[in-house]
């Protein structure tokens, strides 16, 4: 069992699940931060915003004085190939997720996933923020897809208006990095800025189940 509170700062259920299915059990802790008003490239935004979320939930977050806290904050941005640097994040409506899906169609962008950690342990504060990117190749979802898609409701929720491991993975040709990145956690990244705050991703796992063939 986890000797150590692991605490999201993101409602995304996307990176809930992909911790639950690496052994961490989160809290969930919204933020509340105002995404809309942030600026810089796409990368900029996608950091900033995550140490905004992980230090806002860590400066509220109620616990024991010697209590060891984790706390993840994350954000993820869309770059679309030949936008100039523009940041996609969620689409404001309906008329804008399938106008943005019609763009996207047969291009490449880079879903930029910002991670900042936030470690309470023997009443210090210690925070590390790191940047991970992957290339996202669309698919040529078809105009009737796109109107699908976008009536599901599932684009409207979602950072560059797109899942990888739901609907929107029909419309999804390939991931040039980890797939993490895109699904809004990057396992990889986590386990090296942990290391870095001299935790042992082990110490987080609170439950494995039995394996299955």
């Amino acid at each position: 069992m986890s000797s150590l509170r692991f605490v999201l700062a993101s409602a995304s259920p996307a990176r809930r699940s992909l911790l639950e299915a690496a052994g961490v059990t989160p809290e969930v802790h919204v933020s509340g931060v105002d995404e809309d008003h942030t600026t810089g490239t796409p990368a900029e935004v996608a950091l900033t915003l995550a140490e905004l979320k992980a230090h806002a939930v860590a400066e509220r977050l109620p616990r024991e004085l010697h209590e060891r806290v984790v706390v993840l904050g994350c954000d993820s941005v869309l770059e679309l190939d030949g936008h100039d640097g523009t940041a996609f994040g969620k689409p404001a409506d309906v008329t804008e997720a399938v106008a943005r899906w019609r763009e996207m169609r047969g291009r490449r962008g880079v879903l930029h996933t910002g991670h900042a950690v936030v470690l309470f342990d023997q009443a210090q504060r210690r925070s590390v923020s790191e940047l991970a990117s992957a290339e996202v190749r669309f698919g040529h979802p078809t105009d009737a897809d796109i109107d699908a898609y976008v009536a599901t409701g599932e684009p409207l929720r979602v950072a560059g208006a797109f899942t990888l491991d739901r609907l929107g993975g029909w419309f999804v040709e390939g991931i040039d990095g980890d797939p993490g990145t895109v699904l809004g956690v990057s396992l990889p990244l986590l386990r090296r800025m942990l290391t870095d705050l001299g935790l042992s991703v082990p110490t987080l796992w609170t439950h494995l189940g039995p394996l299955r063939p």
